[in-house]
């Protein structure tokens, strides 16, 4: 018992995260770290810059102004050669007939479950070349896996390509700056060719934050990553560019999902409010991994839901300061555990505490109330629309 005290009683406030060769780092690992990161979490086994000043403060910068985001752990892998097209058709629930070279599309990588196994952003390079720009989990390998048993005439790899992210209300006028006016012609989810300074990239009109914003996305990064970030950063000083993790408030606050809490692998489309005709497209007899699970999913119905949740009471944190260690318990009026609490954040522009909760579809109902175990204690809440903010997503088209 004396060694539990003692133990507890030790136990660090905020311990730290150990910098040591064995986790990957990306190309602008040392160019980001300059700016004086606070915290990392690690991602696709890479360090992740998550905060550097505080959230609030890194919010209104995304909001306000532009920032600049590390994202190099968005590990690109590259499915190419003459049977890519069928190869990725297979792979994912989205059509890519409707996904022409020079675009973009938010996908998910389906299990034969039906569940998540990852939810990227494809980019169609060339018609024959596509990159998977990946959230937090090893699809190199399960692609791989699939390629070795597939009569297709494919190659896939991890290529030597890492993204910056530059977000927020001022990011065309950084972007012009660097690029010309020919970066505001390109359609949201779209993406075009550039050189900057010699040093080939592609640049999306995508991002992780809910405002305007862009992925550049850099060729042999791992010699040009330093050189990249400081152009980007020089361009975007005269306009107050800083330097930033992403933002889970504005990410929350605009209905993105984060893999690892909202989806996972035991969740699929149709539970965390995804199963759009479009997004899982069931297209005549073209076959792709978890078809016959999500026709039999849509057809019999869902047993839960991922609901926009409202919670009373004093601030529930910010999401990535360490306040939210574990999903919040949900729990019905008997004190029943019947779901969790996924993402949770304090809105600053809204003054109130917002999330995402998955629980039974009888709780599912707008208006529902519910009850959260948060860090602060029980808390009453209920069941609101969601995303809670722009749900039309006009600010990132605009």
């Amino acid at each position: 018992m004396s060694h539990v005290i003692e133990s507890v009683e030790h136990t660090q406030a905020a311990p730290e995260i150990l910098l040591y060769p064995r986790i990957r780092k990306s190309p602008f690992f040392y160019a980001s770290r300059r700016h004086g990161v606070r915290k990392y979490s690690v991602y696709n086994h890479h360090y992740h810059p998550r905060l550097y000043t505080d959230p609030v403060d890194e919010y209104w910068a995304l909001v306000q102004g532009v920032t600049l985001w590390d994202v190099g752990v968005e590990r690109q892998i590259e499915i190419s050669g003459p049977d890519a097209f069928a190869f990725v058709q297979r792979l994912v629930p989205r059509d890519m007939r409707q996904c022409q070279a020079g675009q973009c599309k938010y996908v998910f990588v389906t299990a034969p479950d039906g569940g998540i196994i990852n939810d990227p952003v494809l980019l169609r390079v060339e018609e024959d070349r596509f990159w998977l720009s990946l959230a937090d989990s090893d699809v190199l390998l399960w692609c791989q896996g699939l390629a070795y048993g597939a009569a297709l005439d494919v190659t896939i790899r991890e290529v030597d390509v890492a993204p910056v992210q530059v977000q927020g209300p001022k990011a065309k006028a950084v972007m012009v700056d660097l690029f010309g006016e020919a970066v505001l012609a390109m359609p949201y989810y779209h993406l075009m060719e550039a050189t900057l300074d010699g040093m080939s990239v592609v640049i999306s009109r995508t991002g992780y934050s809910g405002e305007i914003g862009y992925e550049i996305y850099l060729r042999e990064a791992s010699r040009h990553g330093e050189a990249l970030w400081q152009r980007v950063f020089e361009a975007g000083r005269p306009h107050g560019m800083q330097v930033i993790g992403p933002c889970h408030i504005r990410r929350i606050e605009g209905g993105i999902l984060a893999f690892g809490c909202d989806i996972w692998y035991d969740t699929n489309p149709f539970e965390v409010g995804m199963g759009y005709d479009w997004m899982v497209d069931l297209r005549g007899d073209d076959d792709f991994i978890g078809r016959a699970a999500l026709e039999r999913i849509k057809a019999e119905g869902v047993s839960r839901q991922l609901v926009g949740v409202e919670i009373d009471g004093p601030s529930v944190g910010h999401f990535t300061d360490g306040a939210m260690i574990d999903m919040f318990p949900v729990l019905d009026d008997r004190g029943t555990r019947i779901g969790q609490v996924t993402s949770a954040t304090r809105s600053p522009r809204q003054q109130r505490n917002i999330g995402y909760a998955m629980v039974p579809i009888e709780y599912a109902e707008l208006g529902t109330p519910l009850r959260i175990d948060a860090n602060t204690g029980m808390q009453a809440a209920r069941v609101v629309p969601k995303p809670f903010h722009d749900p039309s997503k006009a600010i990132p088209k605009g």
